[in-house]
């Protein structure tokens, strides 16, 4: 056959405004608005997870390290000069966590107290997440201490300004007391708040943080501890790291990842990703059909222009081409169309901010693209358009041959 391929699919393309036609454009349009919404949503997906991610990683640190045969240890057993040089490591805390009863005026809540060190302020970068106040442990030698937004709220406090303090009585529990009807287990101490903190809800509802030398004293843990924090340079692998520090402290100790902390969080996001992935794709393949119903009505009305093609020569091979390249053009007509719309849309929202959270201070509901997520966009959507242009015309061209042979034509 010597007629090119393209003058051929122009000769056999449908030109009045027939079914065909509304029926191309509707596959057009389903396919573009399936690649947009795949990629809008797995871009906003991103977003969520590199924010509940950020809400977490920044207050947790990278490494806990805990002791798997009690709940306090002395720091004098655990190797913290050796993890201090390890070139991996850029920052540690020994810490103090204990449940303890606060209360103001007449409001009585549980709070988790966490004692930490001084470079625990940059390690959890609390500068940046104060809402009222500021970030101190100590104010002319008084020990002060930081506290979770909603958990002041649920004591009714308030820190009035930069230069104010909230005080709060901290009931803590004694380390060897005795409960009787004429003991009290109770060591209580007045705490002054320096600032209020904001990072994720259990941070928020539960955690107080003071210093360790004051935990320590009102604990009467001397040099026990409960748990020793090591924060990890950027860009070091996280699991090489844990692996390392495992070495060095031995099998009494339990050495966690954040991520391993939050197992369920990081877990759950990732899983809500993929199911809508996977209802986007099997939404996608209902599209698809419009495409099969387009490619199927074409090849029937043009019944008569593929005989005179094959009087002149046309092979079965080049009839299944047309039609083909034909279903392809529709396909990525809709592919391409779909990618810049849904593109558009997310530059929009994250230059313009026109989506803010629900309850997050006008935060901007937040958007992130990965190339990783856009080839697989690209490639599940390439792949579907193929399927659904390549199936179809081969059953037509097949099924065109077998009604020849019966002295028919489909």
């Amino acid at each position: 056959m010597n007629v090119p391929l393209f003058i051929a699919r122009r000769y056999l393309s449908s030109k009045k405004k027939s079914v065909v036609n509304w029926i191309t454009r509707i596959s057009v349009i389903g396919i573009a608005v399936i690649t947009a919404a795949l990629i809008i949503l797995l871009a906003a997906f991103n977003g969520i997870e590199s924010m509940v991610e950020k809400l977490y990683t920044e207050f947790d640190p990278s490494i806990i390290i805990r002791s798997t045969q009690r709940k306090t240890f002395s720091d004098k057993t655990l190797k913290i000069s050796s993890i201090k040089r390890l070139p991996f490591v850029e920052n540690t805390s020994k810490a103090i966590e204990e449940i303890v009863v606060l209360r103001n005026e007449k409001k009585w809540v549980n709070a988790k107290v966490v004692g930490v060190e001084k470079s625990f302020m940059k390690m959890a970068k609390i500068p940046e997440h104060i809402v009222d106040g500021y970030p101190t442990f100590d104010e002319k030698g008084v020990k002060m201490g930081l506290i979770g937004a909603s958990l002041l709220e649920k004591l009714g406090g308030y820190i009035p300004s930069h230069t104010g303090f909230e005080d709060v009585l901290c009931y803590f529990p004694k380390r060897e007391a005795k409960v009787s009807p004429t003991s009290n287990p109770f060591r209580i101490h007045q705490l002054h708040l320096a600032g209020r903190i904001n990072y994720n809800i259990d941070v928020n509802n539960e955690n107080l943080l003071i210093p360790l030398e004051l935990a320590s004293e009102l604990l009467e843990y001397d040099d026990d501890i409960t748990a020793f924090y090591i924060d990890i340079k950027k860009g070091e692998n996280l699991e090489k790291a844990k692996e390392k520090l495992q070495e060095i402290v031995g099998p009494k100790f339990s050495v966690k990842t954040h991520l391993e902390k939050n197992e369920l969080i990081y877990k759950t996001s990732k899983s809500e990703k993929l199911i809508v992935i996977a209802i986007l794709v099997f939404i996608f393949i209902l599209a698809a059909f419009n495409l099969v119903a387009s490619l199927t009505m074409l090849y029937i009305e043009k019944k008569k222009n593929i005989l005179t093609l094959q009087s002149l020569g046309a092979n079965e091979k080049f009839i299944f081409k047309i039609f083909y390249f034909e279903g392809l053009l529709i396909a990525f007509k809709g592919v391409i169309i779909g990618a810049i719309i849904g593109t558009i849309v997310c530059l929009v929202q994250y230059f313009g901010e026109l989506l803010v959270l629900p309850n997050s201070g006008n935060q901007a509901f937040p958007i992130k693209f990965k190339l990783t997520d856009g080839l697989l966009v690209l490639s599940i959507v390439s792949l579907l358009s193929i399927l659904s242009s390549y199936l179809p015309v081969k059953y037509l061209v097949y099924k065109n041959r077998i009604n020849r042979l019966d002295g028919t034509l489909i």
